[in-house]
């Protein structure tokens, strides 16, 4: 799985002109996910993303976690994050999940994270979405299941 990680002070994601989704402060995450992905993957990267430090402490230092600052996550899926851009100019997508392995992963993604009591706002998985993020910092982190210790 293929993650990217937004600090947010404000995020939200629309279909069709409503608002389907909407957090204050915490993360959006754009998920993606690969054929091969397991549950497994999606519970390390929903741990990882859970405990990483990215939030200011009193010092500005960023020594916080998304559990420490009590923030929430709107969770995007995004099989374009697995597009192959190497040949010709239109993007191959063929090393993204297909839609039911996909949606399985990333729904398993969200319930890990509503398990440790993190608040998970979600958008419409398939759909035609337009997200907004107010991007603090800015902080942007990129991750990949396949690159967190086992």
């Amino acid at each position: 799985m293929r993650v990217v990680i937004q600090r947010v002070s404000a995020s939200k994601v629309t279909v069709d002109g409503v608002v389907v989704g909407e957090i204050g402060p915490g993360l959006c995450v754009l998920v993606g996910v690969a054929p091969d992905d397991t549950a497994h993957d999606a519970e390390r990267l929903a741990d990882k993303i859970a405990n990483l430090r990215i939030f200011g402490d009193e010092e500005g230092k960023m020594n916080r976690s998304l559990l420490d600052i009590g923030g929430a996550v709107l969770a995007i899926s995004q099989f374009t994050l697995y597009a192959d851009c190497r040949k010709g100019r239109r993007p191959s997508f063929v090393k993204a999940a297909p839609p039911e392995v996909g949606n399985a992963r990333y729904e398993h993604f969200v319930d890990r994270l509503r398990d440790m009591n993190i608040e998970v706002a979600t958008g419409v998985f398939g759909a035609e979405m337009k997200v907004e993020i107010a991007n603090e910092g800015p902080v942007t982190i990129v991750m990949d299941s396949a690159d967190l210790p086992a």
